[in-house]
This record gives structure tokens, C-alpha cells and sequence, in this order.
């Protein structure tokens, strides 16, 4: 989650439809069209793809459910359904009646209007290996006294949770999570008058005493909690009374500067779980390790050595010494350092289902006591059967190595986030300044104590703390770590700056816009742990395969158990198979064992996700934001790329080239007339024309450059344009005003027109040459009379054309769409290569265009920038929004890209495709291994071959496919977006 003001700002619960894609945990519904209504249901006791597909399926077979997906990582269902037919409590009923618990979460229209005085939680959690964990956790944490709702994610070891902190605290959450094995730590909550602060300088008790005096008298505190073993000082206060950096102010100057504060940062004071638990899991991997060496020894090297094995062979009381040796060491790794192994089966079963863990602790107890029994009847009876202490050894042991590698891998997927976390700055240098606006101070403050309009310095060099507008200066930035953009971009006065990038050259100064969880950055962070936590459509084929997968293999374990020891009973194989002083049962037995051991599907449920949590933070590396696995499944099948030409195709920065009257009227008092009408107008034409007419009255350069909200202000201030009234914008025309009470019209042919004024045939000749040349005509009437036109051109991006021939290269087809007239849209589209082109087409009839090219069941994207282009971003298959768009388009898109660069839209979809083909691969190596080992385990080629399956290899197997499938995932991050030149060599069969 993203960081928040003061260190204890959780996402903002109510989320701002004018940012990023605002999504938490805990979020729900969403209203959809047609009457239906989607809901999210958090499910406790899944553990595998076999439990999701049972729970999916209960949800389909109920009257009124029209789609209904389960996401295994995140314990999740998202039902849509007919109110009418269905209600909430029958989808939580058919859930929990297939063996699940159910709770459904809260309308997101609701989450915001949290009951008074509930708290919504941040924790860290260490240890949670599967989703059987995540279930466990959850389980605990919902039936604690005073918790509303928890939500756990695996993916980023992060769990939300809402609690009434008058019925229990933090600190009784972090409790309940550590008795039930796991690691835990509280991050930061919604608390927003609550803050934690590092305190140095106190060093006794006199020293802590004077602390609380200062706070005692500090007018606001309403309640403070100082642990002087660690320093840190939690502090309620009333936010009207007291901001986080007044606070900080008071407790300093208070104390003449004896305390040094610092806010602890929600990152910073969560340590990285990921590691601690690849560093427990590896010492208890090579503490099996070191006593399973012993084991093999005794096994293989000792009988060839007459002296240790004469030892060995010693009898010491009923066992001989080797007996005794093995007992003690396999006892330590199975009860020992496998103990991990029966908590997690113990917290699996509690929840009515099984996963890796109970298969390992079955297989492992099962060979550990039937070789303890082995011996206890051989003492008994002085018939010594073999025993397999070994087997049990040596499963515990790859089963932990496999763990080890699984936690590594895990957390390399995250390193995006962890590199977007790090882009945030320590300090910044606060300008404070009087009431004239005069700058009278600098001073270094806490990061995360900058507030919404304050002015920062920002030095050469140094990270740029917030998102805000330059006031002061000129410098080049390096925004790639958050844009993928590797060129520095020149910023001036006015020009919009994004925390954690890096200013380069010149001193700015900047005042802040945005701080906290509403910065770019942490937008970025929380659409990358979304996207993380998404399932792909494809996944639903893991899904199938392990609900008859799991099933099929357990019956086959005690198929093979009755089967063999059956056939060893009448005889049907020699008893030269048996080990020695064995019997049918114990051969029975291992074949058995080795296939239950074998048969999780664990690798098919990691087949997806990771390959999907790795892609996410690649592209957030190269500018590309993905907003979910569905979005990456859909894209790699992309047929139609449909392009809105202003802002898209073109750089968005038009400029007057032209401006001719036709009835005499000077320039200047046209230029005057069109200005005034358009200067209401939010239109980059209207910009364009407004900065042109300013320019020529007063020569201006920067001026007509700018655009800017202040140069509106300084020319209604100026009184250089005229009064005008009853102004109003046409969509797809242009606009209309008077001016000492005439009609003056501004726009294109339809709005002449529809008003009944002639185009002269040397107008009409004018502007056909305008059209062809790729510029657009800009017609202007005035009390009747057609006036003048203005010839308007906005250059095409420069990678605009190798794109659009990339994307044909690759079997993709470009097409255009744009509300100017078709002249121009064919100049423009013959300019790029585009074949295929839609003009006139007005704001709401572009999501038409892209519905024409789906009816044949075509996948379609849609590559926008503008409001206007929102809802065919959102009626696309695929919608792309250009990052220096509006917020509204990247709201509705399913990728952003971050660069403004349309190279981008070749990289979305080239990594889509590289992903999915390696989701495919990560499935066959899944499946090569249960399907190639399970029959070997069974025996099956024992008798023709004499080949078998011990149940230590078994569970290397097991442990083995899991890895391959992560690090086959890993191999993503090595992806590098394709040269343009490597594009176009391509040739599509």
C-alpha cells in the first residue's frame, strides 16, 4: 500500500475519481449495467485449484448467477447475479454448504462510511507459504472480538483489517497472529489524527519525563504512549487543532533541541518478511541437511568400512547401535524441524481441506512409523523387517529446499514495488515564507511531513519529495524510474513535477499538489500490488485439471496400496521383489507413499500467478502499468489496435498555422473575436487559437506557448479580449457566444451550416487545401457573415508511423478514429500507414467504432488519451491509456502508458504475449512431472523395467516442480521490450 501523510495514512478509503484506479483489499461491489450487481465474497479453506474450482462451480449452479470467479491467492469470489432472483445471503449459504467459509465484503460505496470509531489496519505477516495459510490467518482473525472484516494477501505478505480499537487493539491483533505460528508486525491505519514517531535523545527517566511535560502541554494531544527501549512515541491528536508537523515542531522546540524526531515510515519500519522467512526455512534445510548426511552414510558408505560398521552393528540393549542412531536423528528432523510441517497440516484440516503440508506430514509419518513399529517388532518377535527412516530424512529435506528456493523466488516478484518504495525521499527542504510571500527561511524536514501547498527546494541531484507545480526555476528531470521515459524532461515555471523522480541540473522550487497515498508514485504502487493479486482467465484450466486432478491421485494411492499387496498375496510377482526381511505390505506401502507424496498440484497453482506478478512489475519497469491478469490475457489476442488520432497519433500541441479573413475585417480584430469566444473553451484548439491571438497582439513567445490556466487569468485580467455571454461548447462542432449581443461561431462546416450561413466556393477551395495538407479548417462566422477560417496543425508523434508498421509486422491491425472531417483524417492516416480510418465521429459514437470491429469476436484495443475517449477505453477489449492523458481516461483503461510514447503499445502487447507463452510452459512443466512421475510411483514400470520410485525422490519431484515453475516465472524479468528496427524484420505468416 502507499505511504501516507505523517506515516500512518492508509489509502484513502473513500478513493478520488479523479486519480489513478483507487483499489484496496477490502473493496466490493461495483454497480454493473443491465440491473445486475457484482459482489465480492473473501472464501476461508481453499488451499488449492481443486478448492477454487469446487467453489466456482456451487456459485455457477445457483439460478441467477450469471459469472462467478474464484482467485486462489487471494481467497477471493467475484459473483455477479440477478438481484432479483438471488440475494446476498444465498451466495454465502452456497459457499459455506460446499464445505467454505464465506464473508461477504462491503459495498465500496459503503467503505468510507466506516462505523465511528473503527480503524482500518495495516500488518505485516511472516511465514505464509500457500493459501491454506492465507485461510488460517483469516480464520483467526475474523473470529477476534471487535474485528469487522480481514483481508491477507500472500502475494505481498500484507493483511488489512478492520477493528473497533475500543474492543481490541493493534497490538491484540499482532498477538492473535503470532499464537497461531506466523510472524507479525502493524504498519500504519486510517487513523488519520494518529502518528508514530522515532524519539532520540531521551536516555532515562528524566529525560521521558520531560517528554511528557512538552507533551502534556502541547495544545491538541489528546493521548501519547512513549516505549523508551524502542524510541518510538505514538501520539493521538485532534488534526484542527494540530497538523503532524506542528506536533513535530512543538516536541522539538520544546526541547531547545535535546529530541531529535523523525516520522517512522510505514516501509522502513516494515522489515522484509520475504527474507526472514528464506532465512528460517534455509537454516532448517541445512540443519536437515547436516543430520540426513549421517543417515546416508550409515546407508551406503559404512557397510564398506569393517570397523564403523562393526560398530553400527552392536547391539545396545533390544536394537543394534545403527538402529538407535537412526531413531534419535530422524526424530529431531521430524518432529523437530519438520514440526513446521504438522502446524500448517493441523491448520489445513481444521479448515476441512489438504494441501502440500498434509501430503508431506502423511508420507513422512507414515515410512517414520512404520519403522519404529519395524522395530519395536523386532524386538519383540527377533523378525527384523527393513526400516525407512531414511525415506522421511530425505523428503523433509528437498521438501524444505524446494520451500527455500519458492521463498526466494517469491520475493524477487516484488521487486518493482520494492524499487518504486525506495524512489521515495527522506527529507525535503521546506521554503517557509512570510505573509507577503517572501521567502524568509529554509529548513529540512520529514518527507512524510510535507503537506498539501507548501514550498519545497528542490537541490540538483536530489529526489523531488511530492507531486506539485514548479514555481520557481528551470531544470531537466529524470522521471524514467517512474515513466520508463530514459530522456530528461525540461521543467519550468507551471510544468508538473512527480515524486521520487530526480531533478538533474538547475534548482526548482515546487509547491505541492499531492503528498501521501495521492501521489503518482503511490498510485503506482498500489496499481502494481492490485495487478499482482489478479487472476488470469487462464487460470480457470488449473482449476479444472485439480478438481478431478486431486481426487484421481488419492484414489490411486490406495489403488496401488490394495493393488500390490493383493498381487503379492496370490502370488502374481516373485517375493525376489520384496526387501530384505520385508513383505507385501511394506513393498505395498512405499509405492504408496511415493504417490501421495507426488501428487500435489501445487506448481499448477502457481503457474498463473506468478508468471503474472513477474510481468506486472516488468512492466512497471518500462512505463507500462497493467492492471490485472485478465488485462494481459486479453491482450496477447489482439486483433484490432484503434487509435484516437489528437493527442494519440498526434502530439496533442496544436498550433495555428493560418489565419485568413475573407470580408475585410483587419487580422487583429479577428484574432481578437475568435479568441474571446474560444478563451471559455477547455479544447486544445481552443489553447492553440488563444495563444496564437495573444502572441500576435502582443508578441509574447512564452505566452503562446504556455497554455496555462494563469495566462486565462492574466487575459481576463488584461481586458484585452472582449465581454462575451450565454457562452456554450458543441460537442463535435465547435462552439457559439455573443458578443455585444452577436452570434459568433467558431467550428466546423456542420456548425455553419446548421446556422444557415453559405461557405463561399473560395472558402470551400481554402479549406479543402487546408484538409489535404493535414491540417484542420476552423470556420468563423460573426453576426451572420462567414469571417474568416484559421488552418490548424498538430505534427504526429515521431514514432507515430514506425508503430503503426510495427504493429501490421506483428499481425495487428491499426485503425483511426477521430471527430475531425475525413480530408484531414486521410491525410494524416496515409501519413502514418494507417489503410483503415473512421472520421467524423463524434466523442459518443467512438465506442460504437470499437463495438463494430468485436461483433465477429475480435479482440479489440483501444488506445486513448482524452475524457472524451473514456468510453471506448472502457468499451475495448483492451483499453490503453496514454499516462499524459486525463486522469478519467487512465481510470478506464486497462493499461497505462506511463511515457506518452505509443513504442509503449507494441511493448504491452509483446510482453502479454511473451507472458502467456510462458504461463504455457510453466504448465507443462506442472504437469511433466506429476504426469511422467505418478505412474513410475505407482510401480507401473517396475515389472517390465525395474524401475521405481522411492518416496525420498518423490518428494524431490514434488518439491521440483514447484521451483521450475517459479523460476520459469523468473525468467520474465529479462524481458527487454523490442527494438522497432528488430519489429519490423518480422514477417507474419
Amino acid at each position: 500500500m502507499a505511504p501516507g501523510v505523517g506515516g500512518v495514512q492508509l489509502t484513502s478509503l473513500a478513493g478520488d475519481s479523479d486519480e489513478l484506479e483507487d483499489v484496496r483489499l477490502l473493496d466490493s461491489y461495483d454497480e454493473i449495467d443491465g440491473g445486475a450487481r457484482r459482489i465480492q465474497v473473501t472464501v476461508t479453506g481453499m488451499t488449492c485449484a481443486a478448492c477454487s474450482s469446487s467453489v466456482e462451480s456451487a456459485l455457477k449452479s445457483l439460478d441467477g448467477v450469471i459469472t462467478a470467479s474464484v482467485a486462489l491467492l487471494q481467497s477471493k469470489a467475484n459473483v455477479v447475479f440477478n438481484p432479483a432472483l438471488l440475494k446476498d445471503e444465498d451466495i454465502k449459504n452456497a459457499i459455506e454448504d460446499a464445505g467454505f467459509d464465506a464473508d461477504i465484503l462491503p459495498e465500496s460505496s459503503t467503505v468510507g462510511k466506516m462505523p465511528q470509531g473503527t480503524l482500518v489496519g495495516q500488518f505485516t505477516i511472516g511465514g505464509m507459504t500457500c493459501a491454506a495459510c492465507v485461510n488460517s490467518v483469516e480464520g483467526i482473525l475474523r473470529n477476534l472480538p471487535g474485528v469487522k472484516r480481514a483481508v491477507v494477501a500472500l502475494a505481498t505478505s500484507l493483511g488489512e483489517v478492520e477493528y473497533d480499537p475500543g474492543i481490541i487493539s493493534k497490538d491484540d491483533i499482532v498477538n492473535a497472529i503470532e499464537d497461531s505460528g506466523f510472524d507479525a508486525s502493524f504498519v500504519q491505519s486510517n487513523e488519520q489524527d494518529k502518528i508514530i514517531l522515532g524519539v532520540v535523545g531521551v536516555y532515562g527517566p528524566i529525560d521521558a519525563q520531560f517528554l511528557e511535560v512538552i507533551l502534556s502541554g502541547t495544545k491538541g494531544v489528546r493521548q501519547f504512549h512513549f516505549e523508551q527501549i524502542s524510541g518510538e512515541l505514538d501520539v493521538v491528536f485532534d488534526p484542527e487543532v494540530l497538523s503532524s508537523r506542528s506536533l513535530v515542531d512543538s516536541i522539538q522546540g520544546g526541547s531547545k533541541g535535546k529530541f531529535k524526531l523523525h516520522v517512522r515510515s510505514p516501509y522502513t519500519r516494515m522489515a522484509s518478511k520475504d527474507g526472514e522467512e528464506a532465512l528460517t526455512v534455509f537454516r532448517l534445510f541445512i540443519s536437515s541437511l547436516f543430520l540426513s548426511i549421517p543417515l546416508f552414510f550409515m546407508r551406503v558408505v559404512c557397510p564398506h568400512i569393517p570397523l564403523v560398521y562393526s560398530l553400527l552393528i552392536r547391539r545396545c540393549g533390544p536394537f543394534l547401535m545403527g538402529d538407535w542412531l537412526k531413531w534419535a536423528l530422524v526424530s529431531l528432523i521430524q518432529f523437530v524441524i519438520g514440526k513446521r510441517f504438522y502446524i500448517a497440516a493441523a491448520r489445513a484440516l481444521r479448515n476441512g481441506s489438504t494441501n502440500m503440508d498434509v501430503l508431506v506430514a502423511v508420507g513422512t509419518t507414515a515410512s517414520y512409523v512404520y519403522s519404529v513399529c519395524a522395530l519395536l517388532y523386532g524386538a519383540l518377535t527377533g523378525f527384523w523387517s527393513p526400516t525407512y527412516f531414511e525415506t522421511s530424512a530425505m523428503l523433509i529435506t528437498f521438501v524444505l529446499l524446494g520451500k527455500y528456493l519458492e521463498c526466494i523466488a517469491k520475493g524477487k516478484t516484488s521487486d518493482a514495488i520494492k524499487k518504486l518504495v525506495e524512489l521515495a525521499p527522506a527529507t525535503a527542504l521546506l521554503v517557509v515564507k512570510d505573509k507577503g510571500g517572501k521567502s524568509i527561511e529554509e529548513r529540512e524536514i520529514d518527507s512524510l511531513l510535507v503537506q498539501p501547498g507548501d514550498t519545497l527546494k528542490v537541490l540538483p541531484g536530489t529526489k523531488i519529495p511530492a507531486d506539485g507545480i514548479v514555481t520557481w526555476g528551470s531544470s531537466y528531470v529524470n522521471e524514467s524510474m517512474v515513466t520508463g521515459e530514459s530522456v530528461p524532461i525540461l521543467k519550468e515555471v507551471n510544468a508538473s513535477v512527480i515524486g521520487g523522480t530526480i531533478n538533474l541540473h538547475g534548482v526548482l522550487h515546487i509547491q505541492t499538489t499531492k503528498v501521501g497515498s495521492d501521489t503518482i508514485l503511490s498510485q503506482i504502487i498500489n496499481l502494481v500490488e492490485t495487478a499482482q493479486m489478479s487472476k488470469a482467465p487462464i487460470q480457470k484450466f488449473a482449476d479444472y485439471v485439480a478438481s478431478i486432478f486431486v481426487p484421481s491421485v488419492v484414489s490411486l494411492a490406495l489403488l496401488t496400496l490394495l493393488g500390490w499387496y493383493i498381487a503379492g498375496s496370490v502370488g502374481a510377482y516373485p517375493e525376489e521383489w520384496l526387501p530384505e526381511n520385508g513383505n507385501h505390505f511394506v513393498f505395498a506401502l512405499m509405492f504408496s507413499i511415493s504417490v501421495v507424496v507426488i501428487a500435489c498440484p501445487c506448481a499448477l497453482g502457481l503457474a498463473t500467478p506468478t508468471a503474472v506478478m513477474v510481468a506486472t512489475g516488468v512492466g512497471a519497469n518500462n512505463g507500462v502499468l497493467i492492471k490485472g491478469g485478465d488485462a494481459l490475457e486479453r491482450a496477447q489476442r489482439v486483433k484490432y489496435v484503434i487509435f484516437d488520432k489528437t493527442g494519440t497519433l498526434t502530439q496533442g500541441k496544436a498550433t495555428v498555422t493560418t489565419a485568413k479573413t475573407f470580408i475585410g475585417m483587419e487580422r487583429g480584430e479577428f484574432l481578437k473575436l475568435v479568441a474571446s469566444a474560444e478563451a471559455s473553451s477547455e479544447h486544445p484548439l481552443a489553447k492553440a487559437i488563444l495563444g496564437y491571438a495573444r502572441h500576435f497582439h502582443f508578441f509574447d513567445n512564452s505566452s503562446a506557448t504556455t497554455g496555462t490556466k494563469n495566462d486565462a487569468e492574466n487575459d481576463a485580467k488584461s481586458g484585452w479580449l472582449f465581454d462575451v455571454s450565454d457562452f456554450s461548447a458543441l460537442p463535435g462542432k465547435g462552439v457559439q457566444c455573443f458578443i455585444d449581443g452577436k452570434l459568433i461561431l467558431v467550428g466546423n462546416r456542420k456548425l455553419i451550416e446548421e446556422n444557415g450561413i453559405d461557405i463561399s466556393t473560395e472558402v470551400e477551395n481554402f479549406m479543402v487545401e487546408l484538409e489535404e495538407n493535414a491540417k484542420t479548417g476552423i470556420l468563423v462566422a460573426y453576426n451572420g457573415i462567414l469571417t474568416g477560417v484559421l488552418g490548424i496543425a498538430d505534427p504526429l508523434k515521431r514514432e507515430a508511423s514506425v508503430v503503426i508498421e510495427g504493429l501490421q509486422k506483428m499481425g495487428v491491425k491499426p485503425v483511426m478514429v477521430t471527430g475531425d472531417n475525413w480530408r484531414t483524417a486521410r491525410a494524416v492516416a496515409k501519413e502514418v500507414g494507417i489503410q483503415d480510418v473512421r472520421a467524423e465521429v463524434l466523442p459518443a459514437g467512438k465506442a460504437d467504432v470499437v463495438h463494430s470491429f468485436q461483433k465477429d469476436g475480435s479482440i479489440v484495443a483501444m488506445v486513448g488519451d482524452g475524457i472524451n475517449d473514456s468510453p471506448a477505453l472502457a468499451a475495448a477489449d483492451v483499453g490503453m491509456a496514454v499516462g499524459a492523458g486525463t486522469d478519467i481516461a487512465i481510470e478506464a483503461a486497462d493499461y497505462v502508458l506511463m511515457r506518452n510514447n505509443l513504442e509503449d503499445v507494441i511493448t504491452a502487447i509483446d510482453l502479454s504475449r511473451k507472458t502467456f507463452s510462458r504461463i504455457r510452459l510453466n504448465y507443462v512443466f506442472a504437469m511433466a512431472y506429476n504426469v511422467v512421475s505418478i505412474p513410475v510411483a505407482a510401480g507401473v514400470f517396475y515389472p517390465s523395467l525395474g524401475i521405481k520410485l522411492p518416496p525420498w525422490v518423490a518428494g524431490a519431484c514434488m518439491a521440483l516442480s514447484s521451483v521450475s515453475v517459479v523460476c520459469s516465472s523468473l525468467l520474465l524479468k529479462r524481458y527487454r521490450k523490442p527494438r522497432l528496427t528488430t519489429i519490423l524484420e518480422i514477417i507474419v505468416e
